[in-house]
C-alpha cells in the first residue's frame, strides 16, 4: 500500500476514529486514500486550518485522548501555528500530520514551501520532517507517544507529498513490532524504590500534618491526568480547600464545600486571601505562572510549597518548592492519599468565610452574572453532563467565576496563550468527542470576529450547542485595562455596533436569538431547541467590568474590587 494509507492503518492502531483537516494539494493523495476509510474515520472539514487545530484541541481536552488533524503545506501549515501554539502552552495532546512539496523540490522555495518544522520548534514538544518510507511508521508511532507521555502537548509530523504515493510494505505486526526512541520512551511513574522519592513522601505528609492553614492548588495537571476524583478524596480527607487555576476549574465541583473557585489575577476575593494567608500550599499540576503569582515576592509568604507535578522543568522555577514529588500526578496523589492522617481544619474554613464578599447585583439587572446563572440553571434543568469552552477575555472570566463546573472536564479555554478566536473550533471538537454531553460556547463579539467562520462547520455537521455571545461592543478586556491602567484613553477598543450577528448566523441556517434583558432572556431560553446549534446574542453594557482583578506585578491580597 502507499504511504498515505500506511498514515491511516497507523491512526487505526493508535485507537483513532476521529480527525480534523482541509485538503490541499500537497495532502491530495492523503485524502484519496481516505476516501477508501470513510467506515473508519469520522472526519470534520473545517472553513479554516486555525479552527480545525482548535477544534482537534477541544476534542482532545474534553476526551482525554489525542486530537489528530491535517493540513495542507505552506498557508495550510502556517495558518495553523496559532492553534499548535495554545496546545503548547496548556498541554493538550495533538499530533499534526500536514503536507510538504515533494523530497525532490525541498530548499528550492518551491510552491506552497514552508519550514514548518522550523516554524513550530517552540511551540510543538517534538516536530519531524518525514525523509523517507522507513521512517514513516516509527515516526507516528513516536508521535503519539510523545504527544500523549509526560507532560502533554502537540507533535507535528511533515511528510512530502512523494511519500503519500510511495508503495511500502504494511501489516499490523509492523506496527506493533515498530522501535521508537528509547529516549522517547518516558517513563512518568514516581519510583518507590528511590529512598530519596520515599523520604520526599514523609516530608510532605508532615508538612501536612504540621499545617494549621493549608489550601490546594490546583491546575490543568489534575485533569490531563484523570486525577479529579483522587483530588476530591484527598482534599477532603485533610479538611483543605481548594483553589483552581483557570486550566484547572472543573476538577472539583464547585459547589463542593472545599471549592473556592479561581485564584490569581481574576480570582475570587476568598481564594486570594485564603492563598495570601495560608501557610501550606499544595500544588498539583499546576505551574505557578504569573497570572497567578503577580509579585512572586509577595506570594504565600509565609507559606511552605509542595509542589507535585510531571515536569521537572516546573519545580521552582517561579516559586522555590520546599518539596518537589515528580511524576505522574494521580500516582503521586495515589500515594500521599494512603499515607496522610485525616484533619478538622475547622478553624481554618471558618476564617475564610470571612473573606467572602458579595458583588452586589441587582437579580433583574441584565450583567453577566445573572445571565450565566439563568444559563446554568436551564442546563441543569435538562440533565446531562455540560461543558463550558470560552473564548478570551472578560466573558472568559465572568464564565470562570459565575457557572456552576461539575467536575469530569466541564470547562475548556486558552489559558496559556490567550487565544482569541480559540472558542468556536474548540466547542466543535468538544461536542463532536462528547455526543452524551451539553456544550455551551460563551464567547464576545471581539473573540467571536476572529473564527465565526467555523459557523460553516456546525451547521455542515449540525453540531448541536449554545453559541452565547456577550456583545459589549468594545474589546472588553483591553478596554478594562485601558480605563484602570491607561488613564481612560480607550484608544481602538471600541466595536462597531451596528452588527446584526443574528442575521449573520441566520445566513449559516442557524436558529438565532437576541436578549437585551432578563425578561427577553427567559423567552429565549424557554424558545430555545437546545438539540441543534442555536445562537444567543446578549447586549450588555460596556462599562461592565471583571471584578475583583490585581494590578499587575502586585500582592494577590490587594484586590481592586470595583
Amino acid at each position: 500500500m502507499n504511504g498515505a494509507k500506511v498514515i491511516l492503518e497507523c491512526l487505526k492502531k493508535e485507537g483513532v476514529d476521529t480527525i480534523f483537516g482541509y485538503p490541499g494539494g500537497a495532502v491530495i493523495p492523503l485524502y484519496d486514500a481516505l476516501y477508501d476509510y470513510l467506515d473508519d474515520f469520522k472526519h470534520i472539514r473545517t472553513s479554516h486550518e486555525q479552527g480545525l487545530v482548535h477544534a482537534a484541541d477541544g476534542y482532545a481536552r474534553s476526551t482525554n485522548t489525542v486530537g489528530v488533524c491535517f493540513t495542507t503545506s505552506g498557508p495550510g501549515a502556517t495558518n495553523a501555528i496559532t492553534g499548535i501554539a495554545t496546545a503548547f502552552m496548556d498541554s493538550s495532546p495533538m499530533v499534526v500530520i500536514s503536507g510538504q512539496v515533494p523530497t525532490s523540490l525541498l530548499g528550492k522555495d518551491s510552491f506552497q514551501e514552508i519550514d514548518i518544522t522550523g516554524a513550530t520548534l517552540s511551540m510543538t514538544k517534538h516536530n519531524y520532517l518525514v525523509r523517507n518510507t522507513k521512517e514513516l511508521v516509527s515516526t507516528i508511532k513516536e508521535a503519539f507517544r510523545v504527544a500523549n507521555s509526560g507532560r502533554k502537548g502537540p507533535v507535528l509530523v511533515d511528510v512530502p507529498k512523494d511519500l503519500f504515493l510511495a508503495e511500502m510494505d504494511f501489516n499490523d505486526e509492523d506496527y506493533d513490532l515498530c522501535q521508537i526512541d528509547e529516549y522517547m520512551d518516558y517513563k512518568d511513574d514516581f519510583d518507590l524504590d528511590d529512598e530519596n522519592n520515599l523520604k520526599l513522601l514523609k516530608d510532605a505528609v508532615d508538612i501536612i500534618k504540621e499545617s494549621k492553614k493549608p489550601i490546594i492548588y490546583a491546575g490543568g495537571g489534575v485533569k490531563s491526568s484523570d486525577s479529579e476524583e483522587v483530588l476530591v478524596k484527598f482534599a477532603t480527607k485533610i479538611d483543605t480547600p481548594v483553589l483552581n487555576t483557570l486550566m484547572g476549574l472543573g476538577n472539583i465541583d464547585r459547589k463542593n464545600e472545599l471549592s473556592l473557585g479561581m485564584v490569581g489575577m481574576h480570582g475570587s476575593r476568598e481564594s486570594n486571601l485564603a492563598l495570601s494567608n495560608s501557610d501550606l500550599v499544595i500544588a498539583i499540576g499546576a505551574r505557578f505562572s504569573d497570572r497567578v503569582i503577580s509579585k512572586s515576592s509577595e506570594f504565600a509568604k509565609n507559606a511552605k510549597i509542595i509542589h507535585i507535578d510531571i515536569d521537572p522543568s516546573e519545580i521552582s522555577k517561579n516559586i522555590k518548592s520546599n518539596v518537589s514529588l515528580v511524576g505522574d500526578v494521580k500516582m503521586v496523589l495515589s500515594l500521599l492519599l494512603e499515607r496522610v492522617e485525616s484533619k478538622d481544619n475547622s478553624n481554618w474554613k471558618e476564617e475564610i468565610k470571612t473573606f467572602r464578599k458579595g458583588e452586589g447585583v441587582e437579580e433583574k439587572e441584565f450583567h453577566p452574572q445573572n445571565i450565566l446563572i439563568k444559563i446554568n440553571e436551564k442546563y441543569e434543568q435538562l440533565g446531562n453532563p455540560t461543558v463550558v469552552v470560552t473564548d478570551v477575555g472578560q466573558h472568559q472570566m465572568w464564565s470562570a467565576k459565575y457557572w456552576d463546573f461539575k467536575g469530569n472536564k466541564s470547562f475548556i479555554t486558552s489559558a496559556g496563550l490567550g487565544t482569541m478566536g480559540f472558542g468556536l473550533g474548540a466547542a466543535i471538537g468538544t461536542k463532536v468527542g462528547n455526543l452524551d454531553k451539553n456544550v455551551v460556547l460563551v464567547t464576545g463579539d471581539g473573540s467571536f470576529r476572529m473564527n465565526c467562520n467555523e459557523l460553516a462547520t456546525v451547521a455542515n455537521y449540525n453540531v448541536p450547542m449554545l453559541i452565547l455571545l456577550l456583545n459589549n461592543r468594545t474589546l472588553g478586556m483591553v478596554r478594562q485595562w485601558q480605563k484602570l491602567f491607561s488613564n481612560q484613553r480607550y484608544s481602538q477598543t471600541d466595536i462597531n455596533e451596528n452588527v446584526d450577528y443574528v442575521k449573520l448566523v441566520n445566513a449559516y441556517n442557524i436558529d438565532g436569538y437576541k436578549a437585551c434583558d432578563m425578561d427577553g432572556l427567559e423567552r429565549a431560553l424557554d424558545a430555545i431547541d437546545f438539540n441543534k446549534p442555536v445562537f444567543l446574542q446578549c447586549d450588555i453594557d460596556k462599562d461592565y467590568d471583571v471584578y475583583p482583578i490585581v494590578a499587575p506585578n502586585d500582592a494577590l491580597e490587594n484586590l481592586i474590587c470595583n
